[in-house]
């Protein structure tokens, strides 16, 4: 104890204030916020690509609610250590024990329906006098420029009411028309399986996984928790004609052990989210998203004046 106490006094009153600032902030970026920054469109226009969001931590111990804007570590990037996976932002739908189900692009939760939130956007078609006009119309929006560029002087953009009323006002924008939001059932959907043939507008109804739920398991069932069993839970998981053992014993039940969360993007139809990939398990979320503090455009490299700070829709 003596010798750890001649060290603090070695070190100085300057080197005791810079260690005591820097176990301050290491205490304040775990417990209570840490700064992220946006890189896709899945949350646009909620979000925009180089916003630079606060996010709050303590969430994680208090509670998510229904609606939150989160931030989580990839769950695909399970061939590095979740510290090192890429932050990714989506809004919170399903929590732990709800019920989701999209019809037609309407959201349902436990049968009711839920948004659509501000500034939720769905694809448009955009048709333009020339095709060199197509960057011009993504920084109309705040879309990074080369965004949904088609052939023959169209883009396919993710729009609201508000947004393609400001489109249409653009120079050399001939019409701007929402596309259908029906959609084939999709072969990289979520579970992945043919006995699931949902598409991304028309998915579900999927129960999102609580702790302590007891599910199915068999070969129908399979694919839904196949992930959830081996590589969340670390189990190991097989099929030995037609029966399923979990560590090596036959089962037809299985307890799941912690809770897990369903998300999408904003832009609901140009998002990959747990429609492609499935549920986030709860010790994969970092924290809730709180204000913008500013927003980095990175075509014209410089901050959007109308970037920040700012609230954004929960």
């Amino acid at each position: 104890m003596s010798s750890w106490r001649e060290g603090w006094k070695r070190i100085g009153p300057w080197g005791r204030a810079l260690l005591r600032a820097a176990l301050l902030l290491m205490l304040l970026h775990v417990l209570v916020a840490r700064w992220v920054i946006v890189r896709s469109t899945s949350m646009f226009a909620t979000l925009l690509p180089g916003d630079v969001v606060l996010v709050e931590r303590w969430p994680i111990w208090t509670g998510f609610q229904r609606g939150d804007i989160v931030v989580f570590h990839d769950p695909l990037k399970d061939d590095r250590p979740r510290s090192r996976r890429p932050l990714v932002v989506k809004r919170l739908i399903g929590l732990p024990g709800d019920t989701v189900l999209l019809r037609e692009g309407k959201l349902f939760v436990n049968g009711e329906r839920l948004g659509p939130y501000t500034d939720e956007t769905h694809r448009y078609l955009v048709r333009l006098a020339r095709d060199d006009l197509a960057d011009s119309v993504c920084f109309t929006v705040g879309l990074p420029a080369g965004s949904g560029i088609l052939e023959g002087g169209a883009v396919e953009l993710p729009l609201n009411d508000s947004l393609a009323e400001l489109v249409r006002r653009s120079n050399g924008v001939r019409s701007v028309e929402p596309l259908s939001r029906r959609g084939a059932p999709g072969r990289y959907l979520f579970p992945y399986s043919p006995n699931f043939r949902w598409s991304m507008s028309d998915y579900g109804p999927f129960h999102v996984p609580k702790a302590g739920d007891t599910v199915r398991l068999d070969l129908y069932t399979l694919p839904l928790f196949d992930r959830l069993v081996t590589r969340y839970e670390g189990h190991t998981l097989h099929v030995d004609d037609e029966r399923v053992l979990v560590d090596g014993r036959p089962t037809g039940r299985y307890v799941v052990g912690s809770d897990h969360y369903f998300v999408l993007g904003d832009a609901r139809d140009n998002s990959s989210d747990s429609r492609s990939w499935g549920c986030v398990p709860a010790d994969h979320l970092v924290g809730r998203v709180g204000p913008v503090l500013l927003s980095w455009d990175d075509d014209r490299h410089s901050i959007r004046r109308e970037g920040g700070p700012r609230w954004v829709d929960r």
